[in-house]
């Protein structure tokens, strides 16, 4: 174990509560995506726009696959198996079990796996391994890349920001790939090319 407040990490998220994260990308904020009120919240603190999305983080590709229509497209899964876990977001047709009001009404949802031992022991512990999820940092500011910029962005806003262990974050986005009959057409080019 890594993380020494796991227990009160996983009663926040069960009550509702917003955290913050270290991954391998940049700082994250999230919540249980079965919780409207962690969602509405989230979109609060960032003062972020309603036509904004939030994706779906895991520890684990199979947790996130009853999020998104099945079965998989050939492209789509190719993509998981090379760059899951990674710097990678894929935007997939979601399913019934992903909530309208974290994906802005739209028909698809964001899903990645973070290369990151504390984001990882996270999601092994919390109610059904995902998170619901953005960037910790108020909307059109810079990304938080460290634990001091992570603080400085949600200090008394989430109701906890874990430290990150020594595990830092690279400091460089997701890239960001949707998949649309088979066809990859990339919405934010981030550390990985494809």
């Amino acid at each position: 174990m890594i993380i020494k407040d796991i227990e009160k990490i996983k009663n926040i998220l069960d009550d509702g509560g917003v955290i913050a994260y270290v991954t391998d990308t940049v700082w994250g904020l999230g919540c249980l995506p079965t919780s409207e009120k962690g969602v509405k919240k989230i979109y609060e603190i960032k003062h972020r726009e309603a036509q904004k999305p939030l994706i779906l983080m895991s520890s684990e590709p199979y947790h996130l696959l009853d999020y998104v229509k099945q079965p998989l497209s050939k492209n789509a899964s190719v993509l998981i198996k090379k760059y899951f876990p990674g710097a990678l977001t894929l935007v997939l047709e979601k399913s019934d079990k992903t909530p309208d009001y974290m994906t802005s009404g739209l028909n698809t949802v964001g899903i990645r796996v973070p290369n990151n031992p504390v984001f990882k022991e996270i999601c092994e512990n919390i109610s059904g391994h995902v998170l619901a999820t953005t960037s910790a940092n108020l909307s059109h500011q810079p990304s938080a890349k460290t634990y001091e910029q992570a603080i400085e962005n949600m200090k008394d806003l989430t109701d906890i920001i874990i430290p990150d262990y020594g595990y830092f974050a690279d400091g460089l986005e997701s890239t960001v790939a949707g998949i649309f009959e088979d066809e990859i057409r990339i919405f934010r080019q981030g550390a990985i090319i494809i």
